[in-house]
């Protein structure tokens, strides 16, 4: 793309362009119906949106964008393509949602983000004067030489550029009209204000359902469906998927490939510990951790044995431990006392163009150079004047020539540490002392350099460490298969793969919820989605060959093919039998203190003590939960039923007992100031700005027609 590879060398625009594509939660690439890298066809769809076919060629271009924008952040592959897939749902959602409302965004509009400090930072950031500011002139020349690009360069720095700002932009309007359609009516501010000011003082009894044993209480098949009937809105299922189970052999490492690094290790020891060569001979026998040749702040290393190592005498051994799966020996090679920031004050002579490379001085009359101004200097020439007249860097030499360095740095463009400054310069001003005046050559030149200030010491260690990796041998990954693929010849149906796990003394996994088609995870399996697939194209009882993931040689069987609509009880038991057990407990429980029990006699049936809350005026009816008791909202209701101050409650089922209280008196906190009110009442119509803003987007996608056929693909 030849405007890009221009632009580049222009201005470095290009990475701006690709940094503004991820500024937002629905941005990725060019909008909808715009030219396509792939041609679209109805044989490559791997799904429709409202009618608009998603190219797979153009899906999978946009994973590897997501991926390189994201890097370690997007997860797996598998969570790349979910991602990104949402992301194609919800801009199309969107485009359509701003064509209906006649939304867009103006050439106006855009300039005033583009060029103001309004502008989104991944943007400013490219486009900054010597002070690190935001520079408007620098931004507006960079756009003017993008504007005249044509065909397929504009469309691709309109993809990477414009159609996602406009989309962002056009995004956060429309969130805030959803907020501002938030509305906090007078009666409702009343209801608050009495639910927030009244108090309740109660004694209670709560006996934990924990106090009748789980296996006691028996929940039946019979049990799951009758509640699955009765509330069908909540377990009603929108997609069919799988039940499996299944058996995994491990590859880990086996004790005899533990001793094997371990005794490889142990040969090296010695030669280690007189080897003065250390990058060499950790790169020649292939340590797991390279050397770094660093202090490290004792803050900032992080091993088990850290104390022992730092103990040792220079260049002393310590090892071989495990950690983190190594095997490793540590060398201690120095320690010194290192400020955790400095400030200097330097002039260069530069030898090269640090953008080009190009030579402009020979080092020889660099060198004559920088000593000529030492000589001026200590004739008693003012720093400033001198720095203005000769140093040939502009990030400091406008202010004074000085620079004030972090060891550690999160930021290095903008606040360069230790580890990104010229080795000797960082030697300099981190290991010499405040007051040092040194002259030092670096490849940008000769320096004169005054050590300003040094703060915050610490001790900081330079540690090597001689690491082997434990692995499996294919000794041990043979013997997995082996006994995998044993189970997948002699089991060919549930019932045998059942029989053979058992008779084996083999741990076999019932995956507790349904498998869905474009799953990747399965129970506690992270990179399955060969298993789903195998899923999806197989029988209700079949077993599968051994499938090698996550470190394991598995064997699944399916157990069950549930189809859309309510779930029978295997599958809906993990949801619901707790709740049903609990039911049953709480029904034991109230028998056992009867219905119009005190709360005195409740708790002497269990032997449970008689407690109070709310003597701190704590407990209002705006509560989420009571101290002492938990989030029981049940409870927290009956504590304002003034029929409960002349008997005790009947028995209320809440959450994770059973109660009994009784209300010892209601009240009011004193009345809120005007100010205070004023304060709450503003905070309120925040929170239901909020909740506005919660859930359209499923509200959407519930009235959209998403047709999703990625598994015939991936």
């Amino acid at each position: 793309m030849q405007i890009i590879q221009s632009i580049r060398k222009r201005a470095a625009i290009a990475t701006a362009l690709i940094a503004i594509a991820i500024i937002g939660f629905i941005l990725l690439d060019a909008k909808n119906g715009s030219a396509k890298l792939f041609g679209k066809g109805a044989s490559n769809s791997i799904g429709k949106i409202n009618g608009v076919t998603v190219d797979v060629n153009d899906f999978d271009t946009k994973v590897k964008q997501f991926e390189q924008q994201y890097g370690g952040r997007a997860g797996s592959t598998y969570q790349a393509r979910e991602q990104v897939w949402n992301q194609e749902v919800q801009e199309n959602l969107m485009d359509g949602v701003f064509e209906k409302l006649g939304m867009s965004l103006s050439p106006k509009e855009l300039s005033s983000i583009l060029f103001s400090d309004e502008a989104p930072q991944s943007w400013k950031q490219y486009f900054t004067d010597q002070n690190g500011q935001f520079d408007v002139s620098k931004a507006q020349q960079a756009w003017a030489q993008i504007k005249k690009s044509k065909g397929k360069d504009r469309e691709d720095v309109e993809a990477q550029l414009i159609d996602p700002l406009v989309r962002q932009t056009l995004f956060i309007k429309y969130s805030s009209l959803i907020s501002a359609g938030a509305y906090y009516p007078s009666w409702m501010q009343k209801q608050d204000a009495v639910a927030d000011n009244g108090i309740a003082n109660i004694s209670y009894v709560g006996v934990p359902f924990s106090t009748i044993s789980d296996s006691s209480v028996k929940v039946s098949d019979d049990d799951i469906n009758d509640y699955v009937q009765k509330h069908k809105a909540q377990y009603t299922l929108d997609e069919g998927g799988k039940l499996l189970s299944y058996v995994g052999f491990s590859t880990d490492p086996s004790k005899a490939d533990s001793s094997t690094a371990l005794d490889q290790l142990t040969a090296l020891k010695s030669d280690f510990a007189t080897d003065t060569n250390t990058t060499v001979f950790l790169a020649k026998n292939s340590s797991a951790i390279q050397f770094d040749d660093f202090y490290e702040l004792k803050s900032k290393i992080n091993s088990s044995k850290k104390d022992t190592i730092l103990s040792l005498a220079n260049n002393a051994l310590y090892g071989p431990y495990l950690e983190n799966g190594d095997y490793m020996i540590a060398k201690k090679l120095g320690e010194r006392e290192i400020p955790d920031t400095i400030k200097c004050r330097h002039i260069l002579i530069a030898t090269s163009d640090p953008k080009t490379g190009n030579k402009i001085l020979d080092d020889s009359a660099a060198k004559k150079r920088i000593d000529s101004i030492v000589a001026l200097i200590n004739a008693g020439q003012s720093f400033d004047s001198l720095v203005q007249k000769y140093s040939d860097d502009p990030g400091s030499k406008d202010k004074k020539g000085e620079y004030e360095f972090p060891y550690y740095t999160n930021d290095p463009q903008r606040s360069p540490g230790f580890r990104s400054l010229a080795k000797e310069f960082a030697e300099t001003v981190f290991f010499g002392k405040k007051g040092d005046k040194k002259v030092i050559h670096t490849t940008f030149g000769w320096h004169y350099i005054e050590v300003l200030d040094q703060r915050s010491f610490e001790p900081a260690y330079k540690i090597a460490y001689l690491a082997k990796q434990i692995t499996s041998s294919q000794e041990t990954i043979n013997m997995a298969q082996s006994k995998a693929t044993t189970l997948a010849g002699q089991a060919r149906d549930t019932k045998a793969f059942n029989e053979y796990a058992t008779k084996n003394n083999l741990v076999k996994i019932d995956v507790p919820s349904i498998v869905k088609e474009n799953d990747f995870q399965v129970g506690g399996l992270q990179d399955a989605r060969q298993l789903v697939k195998w899923a999806f194209d197989a029988n209700e009882g079949e077993v599968s060959d051994p499938m090698n993931i996550d470190d394991k040689y598995i064997v699944a069987t399916i157990t069950k093919v549930q189809k859309a609509g309510l779930p029978d009880a295997a599958v809906a038991r993990p949801q619901v039998e707790m709740l049903i057990r609990n039911q049953k407990k709480a029904d034991q429980i109230i028998a056992k203190i009867g219905k119009d029990a005190s709360v005195e006699k409740a708790g002497s049936t269990y032997n449970v003590p008689v407690q109070n809350a709310g003597a701190d005026s704590s407990l209002t009816f705006g509560s989420f939960f009571i101290s002492g008791i938990g989030q029981e909202p049940k409870v927290i209701g009956a504590a304002f039923n003034k029929d409960y101050q002349t008997k005790s409650s009947e028995p209320i089922i809440g959450n994770n007992g059973v109660y009994v209280i009784k209300v010892n008196s209601v009240g009011n906190k004193a009345t809120d100031t005007p100010e205070a009110a004023a304060s709450k009442t503003t905070q309120k119509e925040r929170q239901i700005a909020q909740q506005f803003g919660y859930g359209w987007m499923e509200a959407l996608k519930k009235t959209a027609d998403i047709k999703d056929d990625r598994s015939k693909f991936f």
